[in-house]
């Protein structure tokens, strides 16, 4: 017996819409004349899995505020692809700020050959195959911004219609 059944509660959790990840979180400094005053400042990524991802800078006084603006922000820019199976259509190559980000379609089985930034964005946006390399800058919010234009970048399968005789 469910021991919160007792009590009228039921132990139903609900999955939740989107997946959110913390690429970075930075505790950022400003020398006043009485000291130190010190800041977060997170970046997250937001993604429902199906060709959907988002990223988000937030900043507050403690971490966990912090967090809550990135995700939100993260939410309100969303970018929307289309997915060819669990791969991308066709290569792409972007760069945003210092970083150059290059991607191209793989063979199902093959994973998310990505590191960093790029590998929490393209899993959240659900895609499951694809290689790809970043060039230039180091930088996470720089490779992050790079992948999510690389994404928008991408032109969907065409369309077939039936032609009727």
């Amino acid at each position: 017996m469910n021991n919160n059944s007792q009590f009228g509660r039921t132990n139903t959790r609900e999955t939740p819409e989107f997946d959110e990840r913390i690429i970075a979180l930075d505790r950022v400094t400003r020398v006043v004349k009485g000291g130190r005053r010190f800041r977060f400042r997170a970046t997250a990524v937001v993604g429902d899995g199906k060709g959907k991802v988002g990223i988000g800078v937030g900043k507050g006084k403690d971490a966990p505020a912090s967090i809550q603006k990135a995700i939100a922000r993260g939410k309100k820019a969303m970018v929307q692809f289309e997915l060819k199976g669990t791969t991308i259509p066709h290569e792409v190559q972007v760069s945003s700020g210092g970083a150059v980000v290059f991607m191209k379609p793989a063979r199902p089985g093959t994973g998310v050959i990505a590191g960093g930034a790029v590998r929490a964005v393209l899993e959240a946006a659900g895609v499951k195959d694809v290689l790809t390399k970043s060039l230039g800058s180091t930088n996470k919010i720089n490779n992050s911004y790079a992948t999510i234009e690389a994404l928008g970048q991408l032109k969907g399968l065409p369309k077939v219609t039936k032609e009727s005789k």
